[in-house]
């Protein structure tokens, strides 16, 4: 039976076997790795993943799919997790996670901060996202593509984009490029802030009003920073700040008594 592709999931089905060759190739799976893989769809990477894995385990929300899954794939081989992404506890599929999946557009944000709190857990993901997400997720300060997404993602990985994919890969065509993106938790030496929650919280406000200078988005704490020990112009955007410099402001308003950890 023909699967009819379900816009409620944002499912766009890679066909393109080149495109999944070069996926496959950048992932590298070794045979006793621990892969998961996020929304396998019509097995375009699934099927070679197997080939190479002793085990994949996969995560599907749509029932259809998931039962076609378990038919197609021998128990010991697959394990189908029947469920939504966003809601999965990672922690429990394993340690020293390989996490792939071309991701649905429509929650590929909410998906990647779901992901950080099973970073330790993971070696390396590799997704493939909306060319435009991923330009965000990489960028570098000082850039229009800068902002929350690109500050909390790289406080937590390593990442680089790795070829994009044009929209005829794809049954059906999305109306925008994609592109394939490889994430590396940073290891346990990296800069990270006293409080995760003071440091999500700040860099939110932050980038609420994203054009307005700092002393004016952070008016009401902007008597508390010492702007020149963190060596940030008052003056200056929250577009404008590194990673390190957010982690350094944060660190300060959560010893001020500001924010709360």
């Amino acid at each position: 039976m023909v699967h009819q592709a379900r816009k409620r999931f944002g499912q766009h089905f890679l066909v393109d076997e080149g495109i999944i060759e070069s996926i496959v190739r950048g992932i590298a799976p070794q045979s006793g790795d621990t892969v998961i893989e996020i929304g396998p769809g019509l097995s375009a990477l699934t099927k070679p993943l197997s080939k190479l894995l002793d085990h994949l385990t996969v995560v599907e929300i749509d029932r259809d799919l998931a039962g076609r899954l378990r038919r197609q794939y021998p128990e010991e081989h697959l394990t189908v997790v029947e469920g939504d992404a966003l809601q999965v506890d990672f922690g429990v599929l394993g340690s020293k996670l390989r996490i792939v999946g071309n991701l649905p557009y429509n929650i590929s944000s909410p998906l990647l901060f779901h992901l950080i709190e099973y970073a330790d857990s993971v070696i390396d993901q590799h997704f493939m996202l909306q060319r435009e997400v991923i330009d965000r997720m990489v960028a570098a300060p000082g850039s229009g593509d800068y902002g929350r997404l690109s500050v909390m993602l790289q406080s937590r990985y390593r990442m680089n984009k790795l070829f994009d994919v044009p929209p005829e890969a794809f049954d059906p065509p999305p109306r925008v490029v994609s592109a394939v993106v490889r994430m590396v938790p940073l290891p346990e030496s990296r800069l990270k802030p006293r409080s995760q929650n003071a440091f999500e919280k700040l860099v939110g406000r932050a980038f609420t009003q994203r054009r307005k200078m700092l002393r004016r988005s952070l008016n009401d704490w902007a008597g508390l920073i010492d702007w020149e020990g963190l060596n940030i112009a008052p003056t200056s955007r929250a577009e404008e700040l590194s990673v390190e410099q957010f982690i350094g402001l944060s660190d300060s308003l959560l010893a001020a008594g500001v924010l709360k950890s």
